[in-house]
């Protein structure tokens, strides 16, 4: 069998004339239209083309007739490869659907998922004028207008330092820090001052930030700085100045490592700082050291300057038109400046350029941002236009063709260089602030962090690290379950799709659109027979379907109500439904001989003091129900009478309502397969939920056995499966993270107390960039396989203990038959219980066909 990946290579690899003769092979000899057997079609094209395999060819048909197929929920492939026919229209149509998925799935695989704006702590009263990564401590600095400096963990974003800069030159309250660049080189800061003075830090000495050296007398007062140090002679460094009188000077060190500046003189000053004097840089005294300028931008203030060593030029731009945007261009021989002018209709706030793509980008007045060729000043390469504001900032992305820019309506903009397109606009977000407040925007790339600060308050976005992946949805998924009779996987999102899935390839077979019409569906279930699919959605309902799209019944759960339906379970007599109250609803099986089915009433009644969230079920009359709160009761489910109840270790609950999302409150229940030491004092019953903690309990004893933290407590609430034969706990966090540990012979016997010890982990792994919603385990072929769902649209499939295939809906799509995805390791498919419950099922679900028949 082929793969699609095979398939896509194949039609990636034809031409114009190759797919002439496909469309000749639908033509009978009278020129009439005409579909074609498989066979037909592998046969003719594989004659006709000349190019690929039967077996390409094969698939080929395959995926058309899945792709065209519009009536079942579920389809049997083998059924439509015997069945199926194929028409030039039917072929063309998979082929242009295939074209536009690729397109689409390009254009939104590098849009960035932003976590909530988060805003810091922040030691500064006046304006942020600049923040810097210090590489060697892995810390963020934050200097402000008043001279105040914030060191900030690199992990946390936590302040950790604070400290203020000294300079005696001014008294304190005059003290005004324009701009501050990091001298990585020499562990240095410069800072430069309206006193008209340029001062350099120490950042690794004793005393924190000790001036070693200050420029003086400056023409004018310097506005913006840059600094660059080259990376393979680190001696070699410059600093450029931007000043208010429209002058960019460029300080050229020669050997920066041993000292910046030469001693001339005895000149120092109460901070113990050299001093070294404007006007002697100029006349040249400094043999380690020479300046050149240019000042073609006056009389206008020099906004930001920019030293791009791959065309050994300084850029800078202003806010006049006419000379918007200069670059200067470094004569080594003649040690000057050839200046060039760009212009624009109203100035220029801000620059970058893109190393790789040689490009340069503008930040104008006019709302506008320009992409410039250095080498053409007549006009832009191209206008990004969408802000409806003065743009601010703009800072290219050098890992990927893309730019940022942010506007004074604050509307911060992604942008595909490439295609000149705004493929991402963040608003909203951002804080309500006075129209003159000072904005700066600093990006890390490498660990996907932005930061913005607007006059002393600063606002952190983080996205999740970006990878080429593609959704599964379109929207959040919330469940995903296995199909062994079809041995397709089915999942379903947050618009109220149900999609199903090729589990030996990733393809998807069919979608099915508004299920229940708006509403989310919360969860689903399949019945033992694998004929019947359960949806159950917030609009209170559950729906239970045939696989030709048919529904068969609505359960009014909710009783007319939009409910959060977190659980139905599926028994012998009688379906459970869960999530919004503290007593179960039920449905028994005599009440489906109408469509609209409603609930009948628990016998148990009222027992638990929260909303009841999941259920467990252990033949032949074991019922767990888990709450909100914590508490578990064991029922007998025959009589519906309440026989037990579990509740978590008292120091468990001094904290419970210290937090809403309840650190008690349980989420998944499992009995663990296969055990049947729980009357010796062994644990059967296991349970997950917020804290991120992991219990196991023995319900005949009713004691809390075991429990331990699967993941951070900061996290959350956790989810959690069991594999079929009670080997293998899956857990899985708001993160994407997955955890497999090995529990067969975990708490087996009773211990003394409630152990805390954890389980093996066999494997940590993240297929996901955000919550995990769902996990099922399935066996398919004889390998024991993982299902995940999440909020980040994608449904992923993963060997256990832990080994990733890939994400349902990828464009490469994979092949189970492969000898490489084959595992050694593998568990036995079900045990005795399992298959015990599964028969329970069938009869319950039986009886239900039965009825509607």
């Amino acid at each position: 069998m082929g793969t699609r990946m095979e398939v896509a290579q194949l039609e990636s690899g034809m031409n114009t004339e190759d797919y002439r003769k496909l469309q000749s092979l639908f033509l009978d000899p009278l020129g009439a239209s005409r579909s074609l057997s498989r066979t037909e079609f592998i046969d003719l094209a594989w004659s006709s083309v000349g190019r690929g395999s039967r077996e390409e060819y094969g698939l080929l048909f395959d995926s058309v007739v899945v792709t065209q197929e519009h009536r079942g929920l579920l389809l049997d492939s083998d059924a439509v490869k015997e069945e199926g026919r194929v028409d030039w229209g039917g072929l063309c149509s998979f082929l242009l659907l295939e074209l536009s998925e690729k397109v689409k799935n390009n254009r939104t695989s590098s849009v960035p998922c932003w976590k909530p704006p988060r805003t810091l702590t922040c030691p500064h009263r006046d304006q942020v004028q600049k923040v810097l990564y210090l590489q060697s401590s892995g810390q963020y600095v934050t200097v402000s207008k008043g001279g105040s400096v914030g060191l900030r963990d690199r992990e946390d974003m936590s302040l950790t330092h604070t400290h203020r800069l000294q300079n005696c030159t001014v008294a304190p309250k005059d003290l005004w820090a324009t701009d501050v660049v990091l001298l990585h080189n020499v562990h240095m800061i410069a800072v430069s001052f309206t006193s008209k003075e340029v001062c350099f830090y120490d950042i690794l000495s004793k005393q924190d930030f000790s001036c070693k050296y200050k420029v003086q007398g400056l023409t004018h007062t310097p506005w913006c700085l840059d600094y660059w140090a080259d990376p393979s002679n680190p001696d070699q460094a410059v600093l450029t100045i931007g000043d208010i009188g429209g002058q960019v000077s460029a300080l050229h060190f020669t050997s920066a490592q041993i000292s910046l500046f030469e001693r001339l003189s005895q000149r120092t000053d109460s901070d113990s700082a050299d001093i070294v004097l404007w006007d002697e840089l100029v006349r040249g005294k400094h043999i380690s050291c020479y300046i050149v300028t240019h000042r073609v931008h006056a009389p206008a203030w020099v906004r930001k300057v920019r030293y791009l060593d791959s065309l050994e030029a300084f850029v800078s731009c202003t806010t006049r038109p006419q000379s918007s945007l200069v670059i200067g261009w470094w004569e080594k021989e003649s040690r000057s400046l050839r200046a060039t002018s760009f212009c624009t209709k109203r100035g220029v706030w801000d620059v970058d350029h893109h190393r790789k793509l040689n490009l340069i980008a503008t930040a104008g007045v006019d709302h506008q941002v320009l992409v410039w060729n250095p080498y053409v000043t007549s006009e832009p390469v191209c206008v990004l236009g969408g802000h409806m504001g003065p743009v601010l900032a703009v800072r290219f992305m050098q890992t990927k063709q893309q730019l940022l820019s942010y506007s004074k309506d604050k509307v911060l903009c992604l942008w595909d260089v490439s295609s000149q397109q705004c493929v991402h606009r963040l608003a909203g977000v951002f804080p309500k602030t006075p129209e003159d407040t000072h904005t700066l925007l600093f990006l890390h790339e490498e660990r996907h962090l932005l930061l913005l600060s607007f006059n002393s308050l600063l606002l952190l976005l983080e996205t999740t690290k970006e990878e080429r992946r593609t959704s599964s949805h379109e929207h959040p998924v919330t469940c995903v379950l296995y199909n062994s009779l079809f041995r397709q996987v089915v999942s379903s999102d947050s618009a109220s799709s149900v999609i199903c899935w090729q589990a030996d390839t990733g393809q998807k077979v069919k979608q099915f659109h508004h299920c229940h019409g708006d509403a989310e569906i919360s969860t689903m279930v399949l019945d033992g027979t694998q004929t019947r699919l359960f949806t159950a959605g917030t609009d209170g309902e559950v729906k239970v379907w045939d696989f030709n799209g048919r529904c068969l019944h609505r359960m009014n759960a909710g009783l007319g109500r939009a409910v959060e339906i977190s659980q139905v379970l599926l028994l012998k007599r009688s379906i459970l439904v869960m999530g919004w109250e503290r007593m179960l609803t039920v449905f028994r099986l005599h009440s489906f001989s109408q469509s609209f089915v409603e609930p009948s009433e628990w016998k148990g009644g009222v027992q638990h003091r929260s909303d009841v969230l999941c259920a467990a079920f252990q033949p032949p009359h074991t019922l767990a129900t888990g709450s909100y709160d914590g508490e578990i009761i064991v029922w007998n489910n025959d009589t519906e009478k309440a026989l037990r109840k579990l509740q978590p270790h008292p120091e468990q609950e001094d904290n419970k309502k210290q937090q809403d999302d309840s650190p008690d409150a349980i989420t998944r229940l499992f009995f663990i397969p296969g055990r049947t030491s729980a009357a010796a004092g062994g644990a059967d019953l296991v349970s997950c939920g917020g804290s991120g903690v992991v219990r196991l309990w023995n319900t005949v004893h009713s004691r809390l056995v075991g429990k331990f933290a699967a993941h951070s407590r900061d996290l959350g609430s956790i989810i959690m499966t069991v594999s079929p034969s009670g080997k293998y706990l899956v857990t899985a966090d708001r993160e994407g993270t997955l955890k497999t540990w090995d529990i067969q012979d975990y708490l087996l016997e009773p211990g003394n107390g409630t152990t805390k010890e954890p389980p093996n982990l066999l494997s940590s792994f993240r297929p996901h960039l955000d919550r995990v919603t769902h996990l099922e385990t399935c066996v398919h072929g004889n390998r024991l396989l993982l299902l995940s769902a999440s909020s980040d649209c994608s449904v992923a499939l993963s060997f256990l203990p832990g080994d990733t295939i890939g994400l349902f809906g990828q464009e490469e799509l994979w092949c189970m038959d492969r000898p490489e995805l084959l595992l050694p390791q593998q568990e036995p498919e079900q045990d005795q219980g399992d298959h015990g419950r599964q028969e329970n099922i069938r009869q319950a679900v039986g009886e239900v066909t039965s009825i509607s028949q």
